[in-house]
């Protein structure tokens, strides 16, 4: 059945995201009971457990066209989300922006069995209707903050201990902390620049350049795999 096209001709929304990766856990464990970060005051801390798979065809289609297909499963509930080429580096180190799709999804790695949904449909046209397969998995227990001024949420704070997996292989662990900015606070440069000043200078925390993606990818690569 040929694949319902989206109603509204848009462009694809932006995801806007501080990324910075620690030494080990200690930075997570302080950031997790902070009450401020710079102008900001965070709210109570949530940890979950979840698990990114990571998509594409045999032939890297989706990789050859700089974009990323993630499973997320939480709970009950899995989200696809795409993830496409990020924006020429104009900003300071850490500070990402891509375009990013998301929609409803199952654990099947057949996008047929899925809602539809515009991720759906972009994922079956980046991937030329080839078979998806796993290329590796992000084992997650992340910890999430609200980020608010003045009462008004402006992003979420998320403390990530990763472990990374490909079938039987193990890569090992990384230590991240995301900052994404809602779509209302993602122009206001100040206020990015203050929240990226703020991490910047907590000890055991280094700008990143790199996707969790590129990092699990870099891990296997130097474990052998």
């Amino acid at each position: 059945m040929p694949e319902p096209a989206p109603a509204v001709k848009r462009a694809n929304p932006i995801e806007v995201e501080l990324k910075f990766v620690a030494t080990d856990s200690a930075p997570l464990r302080r950031l997790a009971r902070r009450r401020r970060l710079g102008p900001a005051t965070l709210g109570p801390p949530e940890t979950v457990d979840e698990v990114d798979r990571y998509l594409d065809t045999d032939d890297g289609r989706l990789a050859t066209a700089r974009w990323a297909c993630r499973l997320r499963t939480r709970g009950d509930r899995v989200i696809v989300s795409l993830k496409g080429p990020p924006e020429a580096a104009r900003g300071p180190a850490g500070l990402h922006r891509r375009p990013e799709i998301e929609g409803p999804a199952s654990a099947s790695l057949d996008p047929a069995s899925w809602p539809a949904s515009e991720a759906r449909a972009l994922l079956r046209k980046l991937s030329g209707g080839g078979r998806l397969a796993e290329r590796l998995a992000l084992h997650q227990r992340r910890t999430e903050r609200a980020v608010l001024v003045a009462d008004a949420r402006v992003g979420e704070l998320s403390l990530d201990r990763v472990k990374v997996r490909r079938r039987n292989e193990r890569g090992g662990t990384l230590w991240m902390v995301e900052l994404e900015l809602v779509a209302d606070s993602a122009a206001d440069l100040a206020l990015i620049d203050a929240l990226r000043t703020s991490l910047a200078h907590l000890s055991g925390l280094a700008a990143d350049r790199l996707t969790k993606l590129q990092h699990a990818e870099a891990m296997l690569r130097n474990a052998g795999g």
